[in-house]
C-alpha cells in the first residue's frame, strides 16, 4: 500500500511516529554534546589561589644569594604590606601582585581577598602540582599561617634545551577579609635557605 492510499488516521500516526523518533535522537545528541563540552572544561594545576611560579626558559642562570647580600624594603602601601627583597633585583608589577626575579631566584607577593584558606583548601588548589610537602600551620606576620612546598618544571630552554625545575616555599599570611599568597622559589640545587627566612620573616602587614 502507497502512502496515498492509506487511510488518513493510519497516515497521521506515521507521522506522530516519526516526529517522536526524532525528539528522541536530538536529545541524545544534545546530551552527547553537554558531556564533552564539560570534560573539555575540567580545571587543571590550581584551582583558585595564584599559578605557581615557573623560572624562565631564556635564562639558564643560577646561583645562591650571596651571604653579603643587601636588603632592601619594599613598602607596598597600595596593599598594604611591607617585605624585604635583595637589592639589584628586577622589580615586576605593582599593587596586589608584585614579582621580584634574579637569574632563575622568583619570589612573588599576591594579595587577593575571600579569608584565609583552610589545609584543605590549599591542598584543592594545588592539585596538579608536585607538592613536596603538604601544608603545615606556623605563626608568621603576628598571626597563624600555613607553608606549603612544590616544585614546578620550566620549558625547555631555546639553545640546550634544558629545563629549570624550581622548589617553592609558598606562603599564606592572612589579614582581616584578605591574605598574602608569597612564593620563594629557587632552581633546585640552589641553597637560598637563609635569605628567604629573612624575607618572609621581614613580611609584615601595615
Amino acid at each position: 500500500m502507497t502512502i496515498g492510499e492509506m487511510h488518513p488516521i493510519s497516515l497521521i500516526a506515521v507521522v506522530l511516529a516519526g516526529a517522536l523518533l526524532a525528539g528522541c535522537g536530538g536529545s541524545g545528541h544534545r546530551a552527547a554534546a553537554t558531556t564533552t563540552a564539560t570534560t573539555a572544561t575540567a580545571p587543571t594545576g590550581t584551582s583558585t589561589g595564584p599559578s605557581p611560579l615557573q623560572a624562565e626558559a631564556a635564562s639558564a642562570a643560577a646561583g645562591d644569594i650571596p651571604d653579603n647580600q643587601v636588603f632592601v624594603a619594599l613598602r607596598n602601601t597600595a596593599a598594604g604590606y611591607s617585605i624585604k627583597y635583595p637589592e639589584g633585583w628586577a622589580q615586576r608589577g605593582a599593587g596586589k601582585n608584585v614579582t621580584f626575579r634574579d637569574k632563575n631566584n622568583v619570589v612573588r607577593v599576591v594579595i587577593r581577598a575571600g579569608g584565609p584558606r583552610s589545609a584543605a583548601q590549599i591542598r584543592q588548589e594545588l592539585r596538579g602540582v608536585k607538592v613536596q610537602k603538604q601544608p603545615e600551620q606556623l605563626s608568621l606576620a603576628g598571626s597563624q599561617a600555613f607553608k606549603v612546598v612544590y616544585t614546578t618544571e620550566g620549558a625547555p630552554n631555546p639553545v640546550t634545551g634544558k629545563r629549570v625545575t624550581l622548589q617553592v616555599d609558598r606562603y599564606y599570611l592572612p589579614h582581616g577579609s584578605g591574605e598574602a599568597v608569597v612564593d620563594l622559589g629557587a632552581p633546585v640545587g640552589v641553597d637560598n635557605v637563609d635569605a628567604y627566612r629573612l624575607m618572609i620573616e621581614s613580611f609584615k602587614w601595615r
